[in-house]
């Protein structure tokens, strides 16, 4: 046995040995030879890299001949075998635990756990009653998850350093999965070289096969492929993989992702012959005349024997149909290449370039044309020894005078980034589930992903040159935990070697992709050397696409960045800021929770310039895991849920869809603001000078003499290719129904930038200048039916196309249009008829015929509102309303509402008179106070799962406090219709407010909702675009698309902007009840309070409803993207200005169902108010600080973050200093002018009011000045850490100032930030 062993063992040195010698080239870190046992350090050595791995190569595979070769996937390849399935499995807290000698042929693993491979073994081991049976899920945005500190060299330390006892990694350090299974290599195989593939191990693995030490490897998101033919054994083989969750690779998988161990990707074998093509690169171009194909292959050796007189034959199939693998019959282009002599266990290479390519059909997101090369390997007689093939496309990418330009035209990327996740399977994703992300991606207009943070699973690649998406291929490198300074491992040498070698990967592997349209060095992983040596090593592969990294844009070729303000990206659009050309907004519109607001606002600023290329939204979906309760009910895991300690909470659900692929709200609005047809009104006037439109009659009309016509101009916004066969429908709607519908085609409509003669590139190149005709085409001329006086009209289009994607019924593109607005209605004191009633004063109740309202007196509102015995409103549960629960976008801001009382307004009546009107109605008006006890400030994370409100009951509030006062009316009519008015006044009108209106409760049986406004999905005043006005109806239970219920954490939802009037109907006894704006207003009908949406951490500990939540809004403020990234616009935000608002209640007690309700509701909401409105509270504001104005800031943040909103009365702006392209450095200064020579006592600093923590001022100075040139320091200090108040510092005695300078000289949490929400000046002593 011993002897066998030995020569068995010289049998493998020597053929690492020649092995190594044919290697394509090395990489630093991957080493080659023979070891009989690792050493152990391999899992934290950061410059070892890889044992044994085969180095980096394009995705191909061997086929048995051409015809099988032309079907390009592996599972087709004779020569190609999964080992996806059942393997043994054991698991461990530690490496200690671990099984040291389970590699061993002999070692038995038939009491062992079986598990899937592929899986994340962490998500497997998820048990329906909570309990988790193999380690824990963690989640961190930023960190690693085993313990660490942002100091220089601190890697060093390794990842198996002592955290605090509270972690998830003190019990669990470093979980190792050893993996065991058998398996037969095919007789056919015989003779021929075996590799091992694993495409996807995180994060580090040691492998033996059949007893024996083949190797390692690190980086998790790219392929490790081993060749073990030295290995194997006749019948039965032996693999054996130990995977460690944590390693020195863990450094640089800093991903925002749950990080979840296993081998989580295909494993498979693949066989070649001795004599092979190692890879195959292929390269189509074009001076924009001709087009040409350069082909690069390198052929290695792998036998004792030279090869002599080979060539490799090169065919190229073009595949039959878009979206489809077929191919023609026989090759259109063929051509062979001879090979100089290829020594024994050497590697050589072969590149060939054919010029004028006739006849190419280019590759793009619109039509991405595909070829199949196959390559034939032939001997000296001829007889063909290898085929492989590879997918590939024309395409070109070119960067021109600032322009990002794909096959010579300015193109839009309109993006998302994305993750690999499944709430079931963790990182795990079927070829079935993508096809599913591709298809939704189509759907909504999206052209364009980043593969973030990683590259992907192989299939994706497939997918996206198939279907057409542009890619961003990032290389799977984020060094997050140790940020942008000089502790980043982007400056070590140390880790230069694992930074070039994770790029080179990438490239290697996925060159031939005609999707990739962009590499990327990787994710906020700092700004070092090391990634100016990954740049350059990747420049030696591929020239043909540009580069892009955000974190350093000087060592790249196009600009990025993340999360500008819509202002940044306007004056980026100009093309004169000091930025790289082309820019990309590498992410952007946070879509964390109810978000992504002012998306039509960035994309107006983004399509008006061909300087900018596009962004891509963070994130596709959101990365939730199933979880379950004790009791076994399932929910949508986060951050925290499973015990992980630290974790980052809900930021790890930021998709536009949620975690099973339904749709969040504002992926509607994706769709809507990416689509690719444009509609215009058409001066009908302007027509004559047209091309002749395309007339589109109604469905069925009986004299075409009486419709009225209205020109509208399409433009598709495609950039190659023509829409054509398509339909378009238009739909006329009166008062929210539809009256009308015709049907057009869409034929003929070319892209934007195309004539309809536009020459081949050929014909380009030798034609003169040919005269443009100027004249407007694409038009099309509804015919409509008259429309009536006094009611309100939109024609909304439709547009279908014919696509492997397309929905049956479902439109593409959408526009709407007003076509007539609705004029005057009927007041409701003419029509309002009814018995007179009867006022009982003592109980302040008014009786009407099958009605009743009784008032409170105290609280000046309704008490008590039944119709036909029936209550709609009980307990005075109608009141003055301006907090709503917080969405994550709401971080700038949800602190100052707690602050204000917001959540906890007390009302009371200041006066109140009765009129009774000659119309027989009676007048009730109410003086209302709105004030909360004292303020209140949200406890938790913002976010994390759980929250609560600390009542700050030893600061109660005073008149000064912020506070409303309401003059409102109730005017009650005889047939029970009652009219509310209301002129809302506060003592702060630049205080900032989530909404104002009024929020009403009514009894739970009230569940089904009926409106007309903007729907169907919830919407806000930044993210409606998406939303067409029309009639709606929902369950009040399911505000959400498809039925859904809530966000994974409840919060704000189901708005519904300019909605003239909403119903609520009682699902038992059919009666309705009727609100109608006195003007469009937002409405939402929840079956929770705001207070029970805030508190709650997941759906299932929601109480049971105990009412339907009505809200009537005056105004609503958007919801930005400040859960990373900018708030809503000025323009959307709400602030306390005196404002009128008022609504109508009627009611409608039949029992219509359907149309008939419908034509009820309209018919009911055709009123207007007839009574005056009520005035303003005058006199509630007092005078605020010394006028004082910036005159220079060191530095700042364009938009966000500039100085002016230090003074601008408004806590939730700040001055934030440069972060979007370059970080500026300490110390930063603001210069003030005071406008005059003013004596002063001290200054007053608000630190940032939301919940981040980035910038807040620690040690400062001040100095003054009286010529703004000369500075004189009066003071130094330091601010305590906050607490949500201002921070004052007194001088030891006044001084007399014209200028001051505030110098902020480090910050609270060691960073290079700053920031501040106001500053002001003191004048009163200490």
């Amino acid at each position: 046995m011993n002897n066998y062993l030995f020569r068995a063992g010289v049998a493998l040195a020597l053929a690492l040995s020649n092995w190594l010698t044919a290697q394509h080239k090395t990489l630093g870190g991957f080493a080659y030879g023979a070891q009989t046992a690792p050493t152990g350090n391999e899992w934290q050595s950061p410059e070892a890299l890889a044992l044994n791995k085969e180095y980096p190569r394009a995705y191909f595979f061997s086929f048995k001949d051409e015809k099988e070769a032309t079907q390009v996937l592996p599972e087709h390849s004779s020569y190609w075998q999964s080992l996806n399935g059942e393997w043994d499995f054991h698991w461990c807290r530690t490496p200690e635990q671990r099984p040291k000698d389970f590699y061993l042929p002999d070692f038995d693993t038939s009491s062992w756990d079986k598990i899937p491979v592929p899986s994340n073994w962490n998500i497997y081991g998820i048990q329906k009653n909570g309990t988790l049976k193999y380690g824990v899920p963690i989640y961190v945005n930023q960190p690693v998850i085993f313990y660490h500190e942002r100091k220089v060299d601190d890697w060093r330390k390794g990842v198996m350093r002592t955290p605090p006892v509270e972690w998830t990694t003190y019990e669990y350090r470093n979980e190792v999965g050893s993996y065991v299974r058998h398996f037969e290599v095919p007789e056919n195989w015989d003779g021929r070289e075996i590799f091992l593939d694993f495409e996807g191990v995180d994060s580090f693995f040691y492998l033996w096969l059949n007893g024996r030490y083949v190797g390692f490897s690190k980086n998790s998101r790219n392929v490790a492929s081993f060749n073990i033919t030295p290995y194997l054994q006749k019948g039965k083989n032996k693999i054996a993989v130990e995977v460690y969750r944590n390693s020195d690779g863990s450094f640089l998988e800093s991903q925002d992702m749950f990080r979840l161990p296993g081998i989580f990707r295909t494993v498979a074998l693949r066989s070649t012959p001795k004599i092979q093509i190692f890879n195959l690169n292929i390269l189509p171009d074009t001076d924009y005349k001709t087009w040409s194909l350069e082909v690069k292959a390198d052929v290695r050796n792998l036998s004792d024997k030279a090869a002599e007189g080979y060539t490799l034959r090169y065919s190229v199939y073009p595949t039959t149909h878009l979206y489809k693998d077929g191919v023609t019959f026989s090759p259109t282009h063929q051509w062979t290449v001879p090979l100089s002599k290829v020594a024994a266990h050497r590697l050589t290479k072969v590149s060939t370039l054919q010029k004028n390519w006739r006849g190419a059909q280019l590759w793009s997101a619109e039509a991405p044309h595909r070829y199949v090369l196959v390559a034939a390997l032939c001997n000296r007689e001829g007889k063909v020894v290898e085929t492989v093939s590879s997918y590939f496309g024309f395409r070109k990418v070119d960067i021109q005078e600032k322009t990002y330009y794909l096959n010579g035209r300015p193109i839009k990327l309109k993006g998302v980034n994305r993750h690999e996740t499944h709430p079931e399977q963790g990182h795990t994703l079927t070829h079935q589930q993508m096809e599913e992300e591709i298809f939704l991606m189509k759907r909504n207009n999206i052209n364009h992903v980043r593969n973030s943070h990683y590259p992907p699973d192989p299939y994706w690649f497939y997918l996206c040159d198939k279907y057409g998406i542009y890619l961003e291929n990032e290389a799977n490198i984020e060094s997050h935990e140790y940020y942008y300074g000089e502790e980043s491992l982007s400056h070590p040498k140390e880790w230069e070697k694992a930074h070039i070698a994770r790029v080179v990967e990438m490239v290697e592997s996925t060159y031939n992709a005609p999707s990739i349209v962009i590499w990327s060095l990787g994710n906020e992983g700092g700004p070092g050397e090391n990634f100016k040596a990954a740049y350059d090593h990747l420049k030696m592969i591929d020239k043909s696409r540009p580069v892009q990294y955000e974190r350093n844009n000087a060592i790249v070729d196009m600009g990025s960045n993340q999360y500008p303000s819509v202002a940044w990206v306007e004056k980026a659009a100009t093309g004169e800021m000091d930025i790289k050309y082309p820019f990309h907004i590498s992410e952007y519109a946070h879509s964390m929770g109810n978000a992504v607001g002012n998306l039509a606002d960035y994309w107006k600023a983004i399509e008006s310039s061909n300087y900018l290329c596009g962004g891509a939204i963070w994130d596709w979906i959101d990365q939730a895991m199933y979880y379950y309760t004790e009791d076994g009910t399932r929910y949508e895991a986060y951050g925290g849920d499973f015990g992980d300690t630290p974790n980052d909470g809900q930021f790890v659900m930021n998709g536009l869809l949620f975690a099973d692929r339904k749709p969040k709200p504002q992926l509607a609005e994706v769709k809507k603001v990416y689509q690719n047809i444009s509609v215009k009104r058409f001066p009908i006037e302007k027509l004559e000078n047209a091309y002749k439109p395309q007339v589109c009659l109604p469905n069925e009309y009986t004299d075409r003499n009486k419709l009225q016509k209205t020109v509208f101009q399409l433009q598709n916004k495609k950039y190659f290719t023509r829409i054509e066969g398509g339909e378009g429908e238009w739909r006329l709607y009166k008062n929210g129904q539809e009256v009308e519908y015709g049907r057009f085609s869409l034929s003929h409509l070319y892209p934007e930038g195309h004539s309809k003669y536009e020459l081949s590139l050929q014909q380009l190149a030798k034609s003169p200048i040919w005269e443009v005709d100027a004249r407007e085409d694409n038009l099309y001329l509804i015919e409509h039916s008259p429309l009536e006086e006094g009611a309100e009209y939109y024609l909304i289009f439709n547009f279908y196309e014919e696509q492997p994607w397309s929905e049956a019924g479902v439109p593409m593109a959408q526009e709407q249009f007003l076509l007539q607005a609705a004029g005057a209605k009927s007041a409701i004191g003419e029509i309002a008829q009814g018995d007179k009633m009867r006022f009982k004063k003592r109980t302040h109740t008014l009786i009407g015929k099958d009605f009743s309202v009784r008032f409170d007196f105290e609280k000046g509102t309704i008490a008590q509102l039944k119709y036909a015995g029936e209550t709609i409103i009980d307990q005075s549960n109608l009141e003055l309303n301006a907090f709503r629960a917080f969405v994550n976008n709401d971080v700038w801001a949800y602190q100052q509402w707690f602050q204000k009382g917001l959540h906890n307004l007390q009302h009371r009546a200041l006066s109140h008179t009765i009129t009774k009107n000659p119309d027989e109605s009676y007048s009730f008006t109410f003086r209302v106070a709105s004030q909360a006890p004292n303020a209140a400030r949200l406890v938790g994370t913002p976010s994390g799962a759980y929250h609560h409100i600390e009542e700050l009951s030893d600061r109660p509030f005073g008149k000064n406090d912020f506070r409303f006062v309401t003059n409102q009316v109730f005017t009650v009519y005889p047939d029970g219709t009652i009219v509310v008015q209301a002129a809302i006044a506060s003592n702060d009108s630049k205080a900032l407010l989530p909404q104002i209106g009024y929020l009403l409760k009514l009894p739970k049986q009230f569940d089904h909702l009926i409106y007309y406004g903007r729907g169907a999905q919830d919407n806000y005043s930044d993210r409606k675009t998406g939303a067409l006005l029309n009639i709606y109806q929902t369950p009040v239970a399911s505000p959400l698309p498809e039925g859904r219920a809530s966000f994974p954490k409840p919060q704000d939802m189901g708005h519904h902007q300019e909605s003239r009037w909403a119903a609520l109907r009682n699902g038992e006894t059919k009666a309705s009840v009727l609100f109608v704006g006195a003007e469009p207003m937002d409405i939402a009908a929840l079956p929770y309070s705001a207070q029970q949406l805030t508190l709650a951490g997941h759906p299932y500990q929601l109480p049971p409803s105990d009412g339907t939540y009505l809200q009537l809004n005056a105004a609503t403020t958007g919801i930005g993207g400040n859960s990373c990234g900018p708030k809503p616009l000025e323009k959307d935000k709400v602030r306390a200005t005196p404002r009128h608002f008022g609504f109508l209640i009627r009611r409608l007690s039949g029992t219509e169902e359907g149309k008939a309700l419908e034509d009820a509701l309209v018919a009911k909401a055709s009123v207007r108010t007839s009574t005056p409105l009520p005035t303003f509270v005058e006199g509630l504001e007092e005078e605020k600080n010394i006028p004082m104005k910036v005159i220079f800031a060191s530095s700042e943040e364009v938009d966000l973050g500039e100085a002016t909103h230090l003074i601008d009365d408004d806590p939730s702006s700040i001055w934030h200093s440069a972060y979007s392209i370059t970080v500026a450095k300490y110390p930063h200064w603001v210069d003030f002018d005071l406008m005059e020579e003013t004596q002063i006592t001290g200054i007053s600093y608000l630190p940032r009011s939301d919940e981040y923590k980035t910038g807040d001022v620690k040690d400062f100075s001040i100095s003054i000045s009286n010529d703004a040139k000369s500075w004189q320091e009066v003071y130094k200090g330091s601010f305590p850490l906050k607490d949500g108040s201002a921070q004052k510092a007194y001088f030891d005695t006044p001084v007399k100032t014209r200028y001051l300078r505030f110098s902020a000289l480090s910050e609270q949490y060691g960073q290079d930030y700053v920031s501040g929400a106001e500053f002001s000046v003191l004048r009163e002593s200490k």
